[in-house]
């Protein structure tokens, strides 16, 4: 089987005739393509900290942050430098690659992004890719950010375009999209995916992940998220995603995105081990590690662990010539192949 060129002009239909597949099927092609662009028994792991947590002027239907609703998310302060060193140097030692750090506003002032940066730039010195998510940026923003070391910066779309706005009202699909044009003018990585489970129909999942392919430039990192559903939020209560069907998504996105980094996210503490042993073979290499994801649950470090070695899986580590785990990947996707000596044309 040939190995899958990177596409950018994915239509509705085909990517619903890739949901529409026998399940098998649908899992042996996007196995296959995973093989093709990736190491099938590696996975990148990072962790997620909250460094400024609640208060956010926002009204995403599906988050505990929004000021707005009542979740008993406590609003607290901007972290200090160090104490975000510290908790950065545990992920380290308990075995990430990948130190991530949200922060909850809609668009940080020029004063907060100054203050991140410090922290960026504290946490790459001790050898971590550093990702962060802060909500809207302007380009200056992008420019200091990247300036500061940061590698990755995480801005997810959400949903499709047309289910958007029974989500969010605060802010537009566009600004969104504008954001991620800002990031990577300033030669950020993107980390972009979405949520599913929230109410959307399978046409709608097929709509987030036509959104994130058709992208000028593929996500490096693609989050998919299963609704973590918090009381006091317009969410809770809506009803759950079939597990079979997450694992579709994962399945499509990994066939649609061949040499993305494609993460298991939110929600993996409501999934057993069956679904997520599927979930890696069907083309997720990439985990959020830790007991909590910014106000959420999460596996723990010892299961995680102890699921790698029944599954006979390892942790990617960073490559010291370029500092990042999948380089081989990234420098192929500039030169137009897969990155796996194939031959193949990774051109749009």
């Amino acid at each position: 089987m040939p190995a899958a060129a990177l596409r950018h002009d994915w239509t509705r239909d085909q990517i619903a005739a890739l949901f529409a597949l026998p399940f098998n099927e649908l899992l042996h092609r996007a196995h296959a393509v995973h093989r093709e662009n990736h190491d099938p028994n590696a996975v990148q792991v990072s962790t997620l900290l909250s460094i400024k947590t609640g208060g956010c002027p926002e009204d995403c239907g599906y988050c505990p942050q929004a000021a707005r609703y009542h979740t008993g998310v406590k609003a607290e302060k901007l972290m200090s430098v160090d104490a975000v060193v510290a908790r950065a140097q545990a992920a380290k030692d308990a075995g990430a690659s990948r130190f991530c750090m949200g922060a909850a506003w809609r668009s940080p002032k020029d004063r907060d992004v100054a203050q991140v940066a410090e922290i960026v730039s504290a946490v790459k010195a001790l050898g971590l890719e550093t990702c962060a998510t802060l909500g809207m940026l302007n380009g200056e923003q992008a420019q200091t950010l990247k300036q500061a070391g940061l590698d990755y910066y995480n801005h997810n779309i959400d949903t499709a375009p047309e289910f958007y706005g029974e989500v969010i009202h605060t802010r537009q699909y566009q600004d969104r999209l504008d954001t991620l044009e800002q990031v990577r003018q300033a030669g950020l990585k993107t980390c972009c995916g979405g949520i599913v489970g929230m109410g959307e129909t399978r046409d709608q999942r097929a709509g987030l992940l036509q959104t994130l392919a058709n992208l000028p430039e593929h996500p490096q990192s693609v989050p998919i998220n299963q609704l973590v559903q918090v009381e006091g939020t317009p969410l809770h209560g809506t009803a759950a995603l079939d597990p079979f069907e997450f694992v579709r998504t994962i399945a499509v996105a990994r066939i649609l995105m061949p040499a993305s980094m494609v993460r298991l996210s939110a929600g993996r503490q409501q999934m057993d081990d069956a679904v997520q042993a599927l979930c890696f073979f069907a083309g997720a290499n990439s985990i959020f590690y830790g007991e909590k994801l910014l106000t959420t649950g999460n596996p723990d470090v010892e299961h995680d662990r102890a699921l790698f070695r029944r599954l006979d899986l390892h942790a990617l580590e960073i490559t010291e010539e370029a500092d990042t785990v999948h380089a081989d990947i990234l420098e192929a996707q500039a030169e137009g192949s897969c990155g796996q000596g194939c031959g193949c044309s990774a051109a749009a």
